[in-house]
């Protein structure tokens, strides 16, 4: 049960910055709020360093750059094919693949969840999808946007990207504290912040500031408890129920700020709900 609550609060986690930071993004440019909230996030994961103990192998350092450049790269794919490309299918197919890429590698590499747990990993990959999906999209409404073969790989590769960044979080080893995270979004910030420099941009001011402070320190709890997660449980169960992160920002954006959810959307919420009794229940 330990894995399937610490997953949960990962997928809160990360759905309520995601929330923050969408609303950040909608005062300014998105690269600009990531160039701030992943360096805060980082001082996030610095103060609660000596909380968890544990201490860092070379090995894990090695995966905590790794992930870190490959998390970097995802987010900035990610928002290319967002700018670019209908967002009612770049975000439900990344979220696609960020659930479903950790699961076969789970389950190929000897992870035998029980049945149930797989009925419910399957219901809730479906429910990704579906609450990521954008019925009425204000770019899609304003442009004749196309999924082109640029925004595909985009697509493709932030989804892939995000999934590889599961798996090699799974594979630190279970002692070293908060450690891998630290040295994963150290290396993430950097090259966001090149990236961002390179192309002129600057930290917000205002209140885009004060979301995007906020959106990185949900972000440490986001990523704490998933990375907690994965050392109590399968890489093939908590990845999924992670990726239901999408239903915390579904939900927010539904009671704070008044938006209507599709029919799709409350599909996939339904379904996301059933998941989660049918994994606790395997």
């Amino acid at each position: 049960m330990l894995p399937l609550v610490l997953s949960l609060t990962a997928a809160l986690g990360y759905g309520v910055a995601d929330f923050v930071g969408g609303l950040a993004a909608r005062r300014t440019a998105v690269l600009s709020v990531v160039m701030l909230s992943y360096p805060v996030g980082l001082a996030g994961m610095l103060a609660m360093v000596p909380l968890f103990g544990g201490r860092p192998t070379e090995g894990s350092l090695l995966i905590g750059v790794i992930s870190g450049v490959v998390s970097a790269l995802a987010i900035l794919w990610f928002y290319a094919a967002l700018a670019s490309g209908p967002m009612s299918v770049v975000s439900p197919v990344t979220s696609l693949l960020v659930a479903g890429l950790p699961l076969i590698f789970g389950v190929v590499t000897g992870e035998r969840p029980g049945p149930l747990a797989l009925v419910g990993a399957a219901l809730a990959m479906v429910a990704v999808v579906l609450v990521s999906r954008q019925e009425h999209s204000a770019v899609d409404e304003g442009s004749p946007v196309r999924f082109t073969s640029r925004v595909a790989w985009l697509t493709v590769g932030s989804g892939v990207a995000f999934g590889v960044y599961f798996v090699l979080l799974d594979r630190v080893g279970t002692h070293t504290g908060l450690w891998p995270l630290v040295v994963s979004r150290a290396t993430a910030s950097t090259v966001v912040l090149v990236a961002g420099l390179v192309r002129g941009q600057r930290w917000p001011g205002g209140v885009p500031r004060r979301l995007a402070i906020a959106a990185g320190l949900l972000d440490v709890i986001g990523n704490a408890a998933f990375l907690y997660a994965l050392r109590a449980g399968l890489l093939s169960i908590v990845s999924v129920v992670t990726s239901l992160y999408p239903a915390a920002t579904v939900l927010l954006a539904r009671f704070v700020l008044g938006e209507r959810t599709g029919k799709v959307q409350r599909v996939g919420l339904l379904l996301a709900a059933a998941a989660v009794v049918l994994i606790a229940a395997g």
